[in-house]
């Protein structure tokens, strides 16, 4: 019956759900009217706050475009080609392909999800290609939707942000270890239901005809031609491996460095990470280079998008929206459900503010202070947030957009499994709220 459910879902989805950038703008415009009525006395307030946080991501977009570069860089390499392609092999079946999957990215997100986004995506591409009788949306669902289960891991922005010295609100919960967020019991638990149940659900919504396998994309690249002989200066530089491991280690020897001396997991150690190891395995500079070429396409909807996206957190913010969907929850909440409204709203905030970081700072200062007058627990109250903010993620095209480019799917192809998914979740996840935290 769920599988049945998920085919209508997906062709309705895949019908009328527009195009990811198509969605970015409508969101944009939505969170302008809205602002523009609820403040109508300031509208070049509006626009300018748009405009001033147009440009806040830059520095996001460009770790994620060389994340997903450097990435794609590093599986094309022959060793690590057969590395992934090994454990590949081992999803010989349609059901063994979706758990497979679920499994590797879900342990991916829960070390770093920016090491995830890459990991995911290129480990389901792979093992679409060696499983044809698996369905390849759903494949991708499967290596997309443990983005739910990040904001317990050991790279959580809420969970690490407040266990920060100095932090920005430590003035009024103080500073919150990880034993009491990230590792607290409760949350355990809930990341360890959603794990075992979530991909059984993936199983169930498995389609049982019109499969979609996995097609593999040529790749066109005209490469320059050189009139000289092989051996020439020029060309030696271009092919020797010495240039490149040199600077690879060189690399290697700066993350190492800034982990000895305590620094976390982030994604630019990611970055520099893959950058070195791409530089040493790769044959030479000039495979290196050409490698980069072939993934560059891939990161075109990060770069025009993820602006927009600022944008809207920014308009939020100013225009008081963001308030009005908090206090309108928690304002009929009570000390026993006050962590599940919590929760809704996080999501709700999230579909408009798609950043766990930017969301925090923007629900925190008010969540926060609501919560300790009614005697919340401000631990619970950090983790409900997280577990809006990643709930939601599922059916918000924002997240999606990396794994996307580097399959070559539109996100109406995913959509309808993701939204069915989001509804699992959502339910399991305030069931277990009211009961542990």
């Amino acid at each position: 019956m769920l599988s049945s459910i998920a085919d209508r879902v997906s062709r309705v989805v895949q019908r009328y759900l527009p195009d990811a950038f198509v969605i970015a703008v409508l969101l944009t415009l939505f969170v302008f009217i809205v602002g523009f009525i609820t403040n109508p006395e300031e509208p070049i307030t509006l626009v300018k706050s748009f405009g001033d946080g147009f440009w806040v991501y830059l520095t996001f977009t460009m770790q994620m475009v060389l994340l997903l570069l450097t990435g794609m860089v590093l599986a094309a390499v022959p060793v690590v080609k057969k590395g992934l392609a090994s454990v590949a092999g081992l999803a010989n079946t349609p059901t063994k392909a979706y758990v497979l999957t679920f499994v590797v990215s879900a342990f991916a997100y829960y070390i770093n999800w920016g090491l995830a986004v890459v990991v995911g995506a290129i480990f389901v591409r792979e093992v679409g290609k060696r499983n044809q009788q698996a369905h390849f949306p759903l494949l991708v669902a499967a290596a997309y939707s443990p983005t739910v289960l990040y904001t317990a891991g050991l790279s959580s922005s809420i969970g690490l942000t407040v266990a920060t010295k100095d932090h920005f609100l430590a003035d009024v919960m103080g500073v919150i270890p990880t034993s009491e967020t990230i590792f607290n019991p409760s949350t355990l638990i809930i990341f360890a239901v959603l794990f075992v149940t979530m991909p059984i659900v993936i199983c169930l919504m498995a389609p049982k005809k019109n499969i979609k396998p996995y097609e593999e994309k040529e790749v066109s690249l005209k490469r320059e031609t050189v009139s000289q002989e092989a051996d020439t200066p020029a060309l030696k530089l271009e092919q020797t491996p010495v240039l490149g491991i040199v600077t690879g280690i060189v690399g290697l020897i700066y993350v190492i460095n800034e982990f000895v001396i305590g620094r976390d997991l982030d994604l630019n150690i990611i970055n520099i990470l893959f950058l070195s190891l791409g530089l040493i395995l790769h044959r030479s500079l000039g495979q290196f280079g050409n490698a980069f070429k072939e993934a560059v396409g891939s990161t075109s909807p990060i770069i025009l998008q993820f602006p927009f996206y600022a944008g809207i957190i920014a308009v939020l913010s100013s225009s008081g929206l963001g308030q009005t969907i908090i206090d309108g929850m928690t304002s009929i909440a009570n000390k026993e459900t006050f962590d599940v409204f919590t929760y809704w709203s996080a999501g709700v905030v999230n579909i408009l503010a798609p950043s766990g970081g930017g969301q925090w700072a923007l629900q925190g200062p008010l969540q926060v202070p609501a919560g300790m007058k009614l005697g919340v627990d401000p631990s619970t109250i950090a983790m409900a947030v997280g577990w809006g903010d990643a709930w939601t993620n599922l059916i918000q095209p924002f997240w999606a957009l990396p794994i996307l480019s580097i399959v070559g799917l539109h996100i109406r192809h995913i959509m309808g499994y993701c939204f069915l998914l989001a509804i699992w979740v959502g339910v399991i996840t305030t069931i277990l709220l009211l009961f542990l935290y």
